[in-house]
This record gives C-alpha cells, structure tokens and sequence, in this order.
C-alpha cells in the first residue's frame, strides 16, 4: 500500500498523540530518534510537545504519511533560523512504525521530503544519524553524502559513544 503524504497537517490533540505513540514505538524498536529504548510517552512527551510548539508557532513544518488514517511515517522539517542558511534545511526525527517497516515506506517519506523541500525555498537538505547503525547506508541509496562526523558525539549509553555522522543532499543532484 503506497503511502498519502500530507504537510502541515492539523496537529489535533489525536494526532499529537499518534505521532508520541509513533516516536515510542520506532525508539522502542531500536530507532535513533533522540532517545534510547525503552522509553514511554511521559518520557518523550516534552521533546514532543516543543517539537509541535515549532510546528504550531512556526517556523517548522511537519511531513505525515498515511495508511489508510493511520500515520506510519512522519518527519520535521526544520527550518535554520539564520537568514545566511535559508537556502537549505534539517529533516529531524525521521520514523517509519516498525511494523510497517520493509515495504519502501521510508524512502518514499524521503523523496516527499526531497520533492516539497523547493516549495521551502530548500536548495538542500541536512540529515544526522547515529553511528553503528549502519543508517548512512539508507541515506547514502537517497543521494545524501556524509560530510562531516562528530565522534562520539552521541553517548546512548556508559562507555557506549556513538558518532554524529552529517548527511547533505543537494536538491538539484537526482537521488
């Protein structure tokens, strides 16, 4: 089933808290999405909630695909906020629900993301991974290249420091 993509979509109370239940979830699963399993939603509530607040409020914007009505792939369009880097974004906290994982649902969440940046005024797009994941393969098969790495940048747990790998993709370099 190919997914509906919708941007900007109304941040009704439901869907706050599909997407908490849907950010729960894919860390749970093991995900780099800015925690560490296991997690619950009292946990990732706060992160959340500010995320939204910069979607709400602007200047951020959020990126949903659909199932049918169920949300299974989301991500936050993140705007800079410094005019000498308007050109280009930040694609944050990118998930694909863990049992609707292997169908191509994240490279389609993706390339959505690629083919509205311009309506931003996007010339670009920034991705982080953490390291050992082996997620810059995934990046790199969509036409992003590592261009830097902070190491151990990330520590996920005691003794367990991972690196910060940046991901670029210039909009105008098919994928």
């Amino acid at each position: 089933m190919s997914l509906r993509f919708v941007l900007d979509p109304d941040l009704t109370p439901e869907l706050r808290e599909r997407v908490i239940d849907l950010w729960v979830d894919v860390t749970n699963a093991g995900g780099a999405v800015g925690f560490v399993a296991p997690v619950t939603t009292t946990d990732v509530r706060p992160v959340a909630e500010a995320t939204f607040a910069a979607v709400t409020h602007g200047p951020d914007r959020l990126l949903v695909g659909y199932e049918g009505d169920r949300p299974v792939a989301v991500l936050f369009l993140a705007d800079n906020r410094f005019r000498l880097k308007a050109h280009w974004g930040t694609l944050k906290r990118v998930m694909v629900h863990p049992d609707a994982q292997g169908r191509g649902h994240g490279q389609a969440l993706m390339r959505e993301a690629a083919r509205r940046a311009p309506e931003l005024g996007w010339q670009a797009l920034h991705v982080t991974v953490r390291g050992g994941l082996g997620l810059e393969k995934f990046y790199d098969r969509l036409g992003y290249r590592e261009v830097g790495r902070l190491p151990g940048a990330l520590r996920v747990a005691p003794g367990d420091d991972r690196d910060e790998i940046l991901m670029w993709r210039d909009l105008d370099t098919p994928a």
